[in-house]
């Protein structure tokens, strides 16, 4: 069930660990087709998951296949597909952007890229792991956005699809990282409200980020 989705969730947790976005067994990835959720399991190191290892659950949580037990991040990964338009959620424990949740509100535009992600990005109040809170305050930070981070805790990201969630994922720590070190000069300036409109102008009259075929 589910096999081509299993195989491109299992090497999703493979890149993020790789990337050192998420460390032994904490984080976890899955991908929505129609009423069917294929899920990281609870307990698994993420770096070695195989594909038979990915559960697969339906909308009302139920497992209906895979070797392991489902993500006890379950019910955050369900509401959002059920409140977003999601294809895909990435939910890590990047060292920076860990490490900013603890003590910002909010991560400001230092970065034009950032508008890929919707804006500046929230932090959701710290929660407990895998309760219903945990998952009403995460679609609070969403609220038109794909990425948030999670006070004490660490981030998560959503898009169309599994590239484009875990592309969200790497951008969100990469903003981190330059808003870290730019903390470490001084006061990060941030883009304003005006900038961020002339940029998403922009993108939209010249097609910035998007592939253009030469016509010869």
């Amino acid at each position: 069930m589910l096999e081509r989705e299993r195989e491109r969730v299992a090497a999703a947790a493979r890149r993020l660990a790789v990337e050192g976005l998420v460390l032994g067994t904490a984080g976890n990835v899955s991908e929505r087709v129609g009423e069917r959720v294929a899920l990281t399991p609870t307990g698994a190191a993420l770096d070695g998951l195989r594909a038979q290892e990915i559960a697969v659950v339906d909308l009302a949580g139920h497992q209906l296949d895979g070797e392991l037990e489902v993500t006890s991040e379950l019910l955050l990964h369900l509401e959002i597909y059920r409140r977003r338009d999601a294809g895909a959620i990435v939910h890590t424990h990047p060292p920076l952007a860990t490490a900013l949740s603890c003590v910002l509100s909010e991560l400001p535009v230092v970065h034009y890229q950032m508008l890929d992600l919707g804006g500046a990005i929230r932090v959701a109040p710290y929660e407990t792991f895998g309760t219903p809170e945990l998952a009403a305050a995460t679609l609070d930070a969403l609220e038109q956005r794909s990425a948030a981070l999670m006070a004490n805790h660490g981030a998560i990201t959503h898009g169309p699809d599994l590239g484009a969630a875990v592309q969200r994922a790497l951008l969100l720590e990469w903003a981190c990282t330059v808003y870290w070190r730019a903390a470490a000069i001084g006061a990060p300036r941030a883009l304003s409200d005006e900038q961020q409109l002339a940029f998403t102008e922009a993108v939209a009259q010249r097609g910035y980020g998007a592939t253009q075929r030469i016509e010869r």
